[in-house]
């Protein structure tokens, strides 16, 4: 799934004013014509909510990490690939599980690394998050070797929590004995300041994406309902189709209403 622009709270939404071009049935059509295609069509707004990632299969796309700090912090990068820790904003009632980037810099793209377990977190300036041999966090590198390759531990006494293990099989940890929070990739033990919170855009989250599909599955109207059945049906009839659809047993269902409107017709 290709990556769209990301919006963030507080962002105007700006709507496409449509144009309308004179015809002039003599004159050739040009390559610049407008023309509709389906990029044009309106998209669900959920796609651009933000949720936690519940387990490390749930991660892909934009993500930001949330860090265990207070106030709340992400994982950040600038243009030049310095890693550092940023403010977060957009949460609500400081609510770090709430959490949402206001800022592109904060934002990484997660994707597997082939063949393994591992995730690659991309910057918003085309390269990667590395963690070299000493704990040093750098997102300078422009391809995927091992110090760019991560396991996501999630942690069992913390539900959608993760410690983030580097290459050499030690795990990022936060550094906030100073005003400004440092993260360095040398502890060696899973701590408070190792566990690290998973935020990722909702279309991305193989479950949810199940859950619509079922929900859309489920949808159907009274007259395809009754064209499937082949006479007009009854309020509570229609009901118990729909019920059935939604739980997975609709055909042995319909099969009892085509039955039972047999037995009417030559009661």
């Amino acid at each position: 799934m290709p990556v769209k622009p990301l919006t963030f709270k507080g962002d105007k939404k700006t709507k496409k004013r449509k144009r309308t071009a004179a015809v002039d049935d003599d004159a050739p059509s040009k390559s610049t014509d407008l023309t509709t295609t389906s990029a044009a069509k309106e998209t669900d707004p959920e796609d651009d909510s933000w949720v936690s990632a519940e387990a490390a299969s749930d991660v892909s796309g934009p993500i930001i990490f949330v860090l265990p700090t207070e106030p709340a912090t992400c994982l950040a990068c600038d243009a030049n690939g310095k890693v550092w820790t940023s403010a977060v904003e957009n949460f609500v009632d400081g609510d770090p599980s709430t959490a949402e980037p206001h800022d592109v810099r904060q934002v990484w793209i997660a994707n597997r690394v082939a063949g393994t377990e591992n995730f690659s977190f991309k910057g918003h300036h085309g390269r990667y998050l590395s963690c070299d041999k000493y704990g040093i966090l750098t997102a300078t590198a422009p391809a995927v070797s091992p110090i760019e390759s991560f396991l996501l531990v999630p942690l069992p006494s913390q539900p959608a929590i993760f410690a983030v293990e580097t290459n050499t099989e030690k795990f990022l940890a936060v550094d906030d004995a100073s005003a400004s929070p440092t993260v360095r990739g040398d502890a060696e033990e899973l701590l408070f300041n190792t566990g690290l919170r998973v935020r990722m855009q909702a279309r991305f989250k193989p479950r949810l994406k199940v859950a619509k599909a079922e929900k859309a599955a489920a949808k159907i109207s009274r007259k395809e309902l009754e064209e499937a059945v082949g006479r007009r049906l009854e309020d509570d009839e229609v009901k118990k189709l729909k019920k059935a659809r939604k739980e997975g047993d609709y055909h042995e269902v319909l099969l009892d209403v085509k039955v039972k409107g047999k037995h009417d017709k030559f009661a």
